[in-house]
């Protein structure tokens, strides 16, 4: 099954963020709770746990990209 990993609001005032670094590759197989990207909001970097256990199969957004809350990230397909 195919689940998303998205952009999640972290504060109140939080309407984007940019995808600093990816800490997985396409095909690396994740753990919920995984540290998967560095997120930088409101000029703190934080790190992005991953949603579901499975397999990265795509990354959506590149290095650099800020995208707004709610935005799909990158797609797991988990067994």
């Amino acid at each position: 099954m195919r689940s998303e990993v998205i952009l999640p609001k972290w504060g109140m005032t939080m309407q984007d963020g940019t995808v600093v670094e990816w800490l997985v590759s396409e095909g690396q197989r994740v753990q919920e709770g995984d540290p998967i990207a560095v997120i930088e909001t409101e000029k703190v970097e934080t790190e992005l746990p991953c949603p579901d256990t499975g397999t990265v199969v795509e990354i959506i957004v590149d290095e650099g990209d800020t995208v707004e809350v709610g935005a799909v990230l990158a797609w797991l397909e988990s067994p």
